[in-house]
């Protein structure tokens, strides 16, 4: 496929109805492999405190660490959850987590439990928890219409964040900053909405497109893809002087989809300098690039782990499925099987992805070991075409 046609299918998107979050019907994960924690939640629960068990429930599931059962697991949560707030203790395997959370409603109870929820992870399983992740997606109904979305990783509360009734490109989170591409000005252009004020800015009205950009990790540069020199070209954008930096100089391909090493100090990122979409790493400081995947016909939407694992999207026979390779590199291995996967993005325990297929956005276990693997989970049964998914972390 040729990456024009390709950076032109990624720029349709579209605008969503309202729906409400607490709507959403997620699939159940069910183990497949290795053993888990059993854990189990007895505390008592009525009105809000429904919510904050429900939740907590869910988010202890998705986390691939604990089975939950109805009684007595090696792990219990036991106590009150109430409608003015959850007294609770989760206690076992020679440890005690005690949680006093107040909370006013029921999206408020959520929040709690998904703390919980994390520290449960953290204290039990010794793994990072990424229940109170936000998740930035967008939601595509039509040709030049579509809306940036936020909700947490459990499928509930999906907020709006745009309402321009315009293109949006590619959320990439950078703490409370969600920077994207847009089409308010009639062009693609490079914008950062704050998600705690509701202020947005342009970065720059550069002449040619934009096509690519995400923030680097300390949130002081931005990696971009330009067209104002010609092709599509990998640049490096300092946010403080706003100093362009060219990384790249491919006169017969195009790159696009840049993502920063979690040190800051490379860059990968796709070109279809072989006529076929690969992926490629380029060194910030020495500017040099080489090719990283060897094999799938098209290789695209490359994603970085904290610990230094690449996953991306890979064509290869029967589909396009989800690779992703060791720590520190190595020969990628598919953690899906093949379909339509796209966008994968790494959640900040180094195991999970988000990612799209079939217009559904789903939770990827990408653990090394395959019997160690759940199911993909879809997030939300709700209506809409929904892609580009990016997990803060």
């Amino acid at each position: 496929m040729n990456l024009s046609r390709f950076l032109a299918a990624a720029i349709v998107f579209a605008a969503i109805e309202s729906f409400a979050a607490d709507a959403a019907v997620p699939v159940v994960v069910r183990k497949t492999g290795a053993d888990k924690i059993s854990i189990s939640v007895e505390a008592s629960a009525d009105g809000a405190g429904k919510s904050f068990t429900d939740i907590l429930m869910r988010n202890l599931q998705r986390s691939g660490c604990f089975q939950l059962v109805a009684k007595n697991g090696a792990i219990r949560v036991t106590g009150s959850a109430g409608a003015a707030g959850a007294n609770v203790v989760a206690a076992g395997r020679g440890k005690q987590l005690t949680n006093n959370s107040p909370y006013t409603d029921a999206k408020s109870a959520r929040m709690r439990a998904r703390a919980l929820s994390d520290a449960i992870v953290e204290a039990f399983a010794n793994q990072k928890g990424f229940a109170s992740d936000p998740i930035a997606l967008v939601n595509r109904k039509g040709s030049d219409n579509a809306e940036i979305y936020t909700c947490y990783p459990d499928g509930f509360d999906l907020h709006q964040s745009t309402s321009d009734k315009r293109a949006a490109v590619g959320p990439r989170w950078s703490g409370s900053d969600i920077y994207y591409i847009g089409f308010l000005r009639g062009k693609p252009l490079a914008y950062c909405f704050n998600t705690s004020t509701g202020a947005r800015k342009c970065l720059a009205n550069f002449k040619g497109s934009v096509t690519g950009l995400c923030p680097s990790p300390d949130g002081k540069r931005v990696a971009i893809v330009l067209s104002h020199l010609g092709n599509p070209e990998l640049f490096v954008l300092d946010l403080t002087s706003s100093r362009l930096t060219r990384l790249t100089e491919t006169k017969n391909g195009s790159e696009a989809s840049p993502c920063w090493s979690p040190d800051g100090t490379k860059i990968a990122y796709v070109s279809d300098t072989t006529r076929h979409p690969q992926i490629y790493v380029v060194d910030v400081a020495t500017r040099k690039s080489s090719r990283i995947s060897n094999s799938g016909t098209e290789n695209t939407n490359p994603t970085w782990s904290n610990d230094g694992r690449l996953a991306w999207a890979s064509k290869q026979a029967g589909g396009t499925c989800i690779v992703a390779t060791a720590p520190g590199g190595g020969n990628p291995v598919a953690v899906t099987k093949p379909g339509t996967w796209e966008h994968p993005a790494w959640s900040r325990d180094n195991r999970h992805l988000v990612a799209q297929m079939g217009g559904a956005v789903f939770i990827v276990d990408a653990a090394q070991n395959e019997s160690d693997r759940d199911a993909p989970a879809r997030i939300f049964n709700n209506q809409g075409n929904w892609m580009s998914p990016n997990w803060r972390k």
